[in-house]
């Protein structure tokens, strides 16, 4: 049975093997890497990326990280190309086309039918002398010099540097476009990453958050008003204008404090300097305002107007 200890040194030996892998990729780009960029950039149709077996699962993982960052692409499984899928193949379309070893009966039946299509081909491709490095257009070396499992079988490194080479890709594409954090909140509204690039205060605070009391309302008014509304505070007013805000942290401590409460007022226990938001900012520097002052509430307002009291549990729930 081995010990927790050689599990563990197992696994650094994998991270070793794989960081290793990765580093050596560095040495083996070459012009071929920034011309195949600038042939997606300049493409008017989509990039098609095609791989058979683990580099298939390589190349949905592309595929998704392309279409997030603004680069129209679609999976091809190398096999089902040859059974009607080859029709996805558009006129202008760029296919990217992932393989270990390059020289896989699917590859060397997909290869020639693309080309007659006159769709251009880059290959990420750990074979140099391969038949998909010399028949593509642009020749991307993903070579490894060991897997890191011990038997150099599983593919584990080579998939590794396929992932890297695919997403160096990505992010040069990303960079030439000056693709900003709100074009990629675009493609990801429905997840926490665009949330935090898009949602904002006013989009977060509670319609039934608008807590307040007046510089004279007794304790009791401002336990009240605290329960009732449900965000832990409540803004203190006096003829219109704001003049503090409590917390339920103030009441507990004022508790404490006091035995006799019937001369107390909301005034006697506000906090004079209450942090105040618009509620057109980003939810997310909400919550770096709430994280920097040690505070759950703050205030929102929109111009003059107060609007309510966004509680960090707001965002909590929001995933931000």
């Amino acid at each position: 049975m081995p010990t927790k200890k050689n599990i563990l040194n197992i696994a650094k030996s994998v991270i070793d093997a794989e960081t290793t892998s990765i580093s050596q990729l560095k040495s083996r780009l070459t012009s071929c890497f920034s011309d195949a960029v600038e042939l997606i950039l300049s493409s008017e149709g989509r990039l098609i990326v095609a791989g058979v077996g683990k580099s298939a699962n390589i190349a949905t993982k592309i595929v998704a990280t392309f279409n997030s960052t603004g680069q129209p692409s679609v999976f091809m499984h190398a096999a089902d190309a040859l059974h009607g899928d080859l029709g996805n193949i558009q006129k202008n379309d760029v296919l990217i086309c992932i393989s270990k070893s390059g020289n896989t009966e699917e590859i060397k039946s997909l290869i020639p039918l693309v080309k007659g299509l006159g769709n251009k081909i880059i290959s990420i491709c750990g074979n140099v002398n391969s038949y998909l490095a010399k028949e593509s257009d642009y020749f991307l070396d993903s070579t490894v010099e060991m897997e890191a499992c011990p038997n150099n079988l599983a593919p584990t490194s080579s998939t590794t540097a396929q992932l890297v080479l695919g997403d160096a890709l990505a992010v040069c594409l990303l960079e030439l476009r000056n693709f900003s954090g709100s074009d990629f909140a675009r493609f990801h509204p429905g997840g926490t990453l665009g949330k935090q690039l898009y949602l904002k205060v006013s989009d977060v605070v509670s319609d039934n958050s608008r807590a307040i009391v007046k510089t004279s309302d007794s304790v009791n008014k401002v336990i009240v008003e605290i329960s009732q509304k449900r965000v832990g505070a409540t803004v203190v007013v006096k003829s219109s204008v704001i003049k503090g805000v409590i917390t339920d942290g103030d009441l507990r401590r004022m508790l404490e404090d006091n035995s006799d409460l019937s001369l107390i007022t909301a005034s006697d226990i506000m906090n004079e300097n209450p942090k105040i938001v618009k509620d057109d900012i980003l939810a997310k520097d909400a919550l770096q305002l709430m994280e920097q002052n040690n505070i759950s509430q703050l205030i929102v307002m929109n111009k003059s107007e107060y609007v309510g009291i966004l509680h960090i549990h707001d965002l909590i729930k929001q995933g931000i």
